[in-house]
């Protein structure tokens, strides 16, 4: 089963934890013997800065949350921050396990306002609780353990607007150029899926335009407007490529998805396709409807589902358009 981006969460926290907690339970460990003196907890935690991995900032608070030293940084001590109140900080208002160790979620930062997360070590000395040694870490200092996930291709509808559902019947359709030129669009569209290097593609109706992203420059995408998708020249702009061998979708789907897609803008007049895209290597579809509801789902799954799944009964108007 692929991960998904909480499981990978999950798992770079996991290892981040494997690393941090030793060397911060050390420093912690050195504080109790100096707990009532401030310069010397200062001095520990100068000379135990760089035995903690990627750590921006050090300090000890007590345990309501007030520091009782300066901050530590990699040039030294960072004036400023002695009696700083950081109880109402997110890391503080997480629990801390039984175990004394806490790796924080992620949260933006109060004066860089960048991704950050802290650990907090309980300070014991016998059963009573001192306080906690803090560390800060930026993200972006942080290594990446887990590999990146996979796009889950389950199906997802996600809601848009209220507002705009709400008025729903209260709009229909208005033809778009593109909506008159349907079969010419879809020709041309097929054409650089399949034999000119196009990998994906975003389909705006209503506006009569589309966004392309190549195999040769996938950084930037390109718009071709009404006048491009009708004229077949704009093929000569992009070179014969071999259809990409990692794609997800079949190439001989491509003209089956851009006819389930012309029979859903045309299907009704309150109800209908607003915006769609392929991507051939993740073998994902994606539809945004009139309601302002998205979904995502694999190809193969949108294909199973004909235009009657959608609205029931097929007018005759769409008929043209979807094939079974």
């Amino acid at each position: 089963m692929n991960e998904s981006w909480k499981d990978s969460i999950y798992r770079q926290r996991e290892e981040l934890a494997r690393i941090l907690r030793d060397p911060i339970d050390a420093v912690a460990r050195q504080c109790i013997e100096q707990w009532d003196d401030r310069g010397g907890l200062e001095q520990i935690l100068v000379e135990g800065f760089a035995s903690i991995p990627y750590c921006a900032y050090l300090y000890v608070l007590d345990t309501s949350g007030i520091q009782l030293t300066e901050s530590i940084n990699l040039s030294g001590i960072a004036p400023g921050h002695y009696h700083r109140d950081r109880s109402q900080r997110p890391y503080m208002k997480e629990v801390v396990p039984a175990w004394g160790f806490l790796l924080s979620d992620a949260y933006i930062s109060l004066y860089g306002h960048r991704p950050s997360l802290s650990a907090l070590q309980v300070i014991r000395d016998g059963k009573t609780v001192l306080g906690y040694l803090g560390a800060d870490f930026d993200l972006r200092d942080l290594p990446v353990t887990a590999e990146l996930y996979q796009e889950p291709e389950t199906w997802r509808q996600v809601k848009g607007d209220p507002a705009i559902r709400s008025l729903l019947f209260q709009q229909t359709r208005s033809e778009s150029p593109m909506d008159q030129n349907l079969e010419q669009t879809f020709s041309i569209l097929e054409e650089l899926l399949t034999q000119r290097g196009v990998f994906q593609c975003q389909i705006q109706f209503a506006s009569s335009q589309a966004m392309i992203w190549t195999m040769e420059d996938p950084f930037r995408y390109r718009i071709l407007d009404h006048e491009a998708l009708t004229d077949p020249d704009i093929c000569l702009v992009y070179p014969l490529q071999r259809y990409p061998l990692g794609a997800r979708i079949p190439q001989a789907s491509i003209a089956a998805i851009l006819d389930h897609f012309g029979s859903l803008r045309l299907a009704d007049e309150n109800i209908y396709l607003r915006q769609a895209s392929i991507n051939l290597l993740n073998g994902m579809i994606s539809l945004t409807f009139s309601c302002d509801g998205t979904h995502y789902m694999s190809y193969d799954e949108f294909l199973l589902k004909n235009t009657s799944f959608w609205f029931g009964a097929v007018p005759p108007q769409a008929s043209t358009y979807w094939q079974n």
